[in-house]
């Protein structure tokens, strides 16, 4: 697929990329307004049936994983014909591949889909040399941004303030993120307060479970997660979960998270404006804090870089905390997340089942059990526990929710292997990656560019 083919949008670390409607509205947002605005667009309500898939890859080349991968090399690799199962695909800041799958009616059709797809995009990077690597974090080549938008400039520079971690996420991580319909505004299991409830609560489990990212900087990091390390150590006010009383409606919860995260960057004609004063939110620009007043282009702008590891994302809540997966991983992942949500007895018995962990959770400091997650993965009692559980009621759902037999057999297989035995995916991984490797790598990329 040409450059000008590459969806300009991004899922793990830049969103989609915004600027200023010429057609919409110009009008400046007041507060109230920009509040509304994030309310509504963000928790757009119906009957959940809906199930999409968003994976990510490392690009490799096949003859030397240290070897870096330009955004050019890539686009050259791909024609543009458009993709048997309707998926779009895009790159991130630093050359991953995203395929956003179209959105199905139900599970089985959103794998078939994005099945076909996979094929296609791993059949034409091998024509060119090259790998498509699910795994949550570059183990080999040190981050390099290949994109020169001047939002990821922009974005570069406001994570660069905190340290090198900003770099790792937007061009070395990546993910399988998991789309589902939010909920009705009933109080039932499909509702969407108890969906967005069980979403935060299963989260963790799910991080830990598909663990996948041990490695970097050609070395052990001592984390099941490096992925999430990454997330962690940037701004916590834009890649924690927003603040949120089970008892209140979440889209007032996410509304007050919107307006109170710094603003990273705005659009501007020339690429060296896009930079903000530090500790601007976007509610202090609507009361003020910078000319021009932000429209609803800006507000939707603003939106698209906040990365709690669930977001609101108006017609779909996005499940952001699982690490790619290798080979055909992100099925298992995308099953089992499904179920948990998606099918009443599955999502009765993961409400139960994590009962004791959003009780610890609760007396915990905030967002303790997410790093307790990524630093330990299953080997933390209490979340191997869980997991097992979720990944029955998950098992035991399945058939009913018409997948293949194969998928079926991989998930069952997936949990004997994994699961059950308190390991994730990135157990397998030998620590066979050396440090001149990396720093091979890191000569390399300096040299390519």
């Amino acid at each position: 697929m040409s450059q000008a083919y590459l969806d300009a949008r991004s899922g793990n670390g830049a969103g989609r990329i915004s600027t200023r409607d010429p057609v919409g509205d110009p009008a400046p947002l007041t507060e109230s307004q920009a509040e509304s605005h994030a309310a509504e667009t963000c928790f757009r309500t119906g009957p959940p049936h809906r199930v999409g898939v968003e994976i990510e890859w490392l690009v490799r080349d096949e003859a030397d994983a240290a070897w870096p991968v330009t955004g050019e090399r890539i686009s050259a690799a791909l024609d543009g014909s458009p993709l048997p199962g309707g998926g779009r695909v895009s790159l991130e800041p630093g050359g991953q591949l995203e395929l956003s799958s179209s959105a199905q009616p139900s599970l089985a059709r959103c794998i078939e889909a994005a099945s076909l797809d996979v094929a296609l995009l791993r059949d034409t990077a091998a024509e060119a040399g090259l790998v498509l690597a699910g795994a949550g974090v570059d183990a080999y080549r040190a981050p390099h941004r290949t994109l020169q938008h001047p939002r990821y400039v922009a974005m570069e520079r406001y994570f660069d303030r905190s340290g090198h971690w900003g770099r790792v996420m937007m061009c070395s991580t990546a993910s399988v993120q998991v789309c589902l319909d939010p909920g009705d505004d009933s109080s039932s299991s499909a509702g969407m307060r108890h969906r967005w409830a069980l979403a935060h609560r299963i989260g963790p489990v799910l991080l830990a479970a598909f663990a996948n990212s041990p490695h970097h900087g050609g070395r052990s990091t001592g984390w099941a997660s490096t992925r999430q390390l990454a997330w962690s150590r940037l701004d916590a006010t834009r890649t924690r979960p927003p603040a949120h009383d089970p008892d209140a409606d979440p889209r007032a919860a996410w509304a007050a998270y919107v307006l109170d995260t710094p603003v990273m960057c705005v659009s501007r004609p020339e690429p060296d404006e896009w930079t903000v004063p530090d500790g601007m939110t976007f509610r202090d620009w609507t009361r003020g804090a910078l000319d021009p007043a932000p429209t609803t282009a800006d507000l939707e702008l603003h939106m698209s870089t906040l990365f709690p590891p669930v977001r609101a994302h108006g017609t779909h809540l996005e499940l952001r905390m699982i690490d790619a997966q290798p080979d055909d991983g992100w099925t298992i992942a995308l099953a089992v997340a499904t179920a948990l949500l998606d099918d009443p007895v599955a999502s009765a018995r993961a409400w139960e089942h994590t009962e004791q962990l959003a009780r610890s959770a609760a007396a915990a400091p905030p967002y303790a059990w997410w790093l307790r997650a990524a630093r330990f993965g299953l080997a933390e009692p209490l979340l191997r526990t869980t997991a097992r559980a979720l990944m029955a009621a998950a098992l035991d759902a399945l058939p009913g929710m018409g997948v293949s037999a194969e998928v079926f057999s991989d998930a069952v297989e997936f949990s004997y292997r994994y699961t059950d035995r308190g390991r994730a995916p990135g157990d397998d991984l030998t620590p066979v990656v050396r440090a001149g490797d990396f720093r091979e790598g890191a000569r390399h990329a300096a040299s390519a560019h």
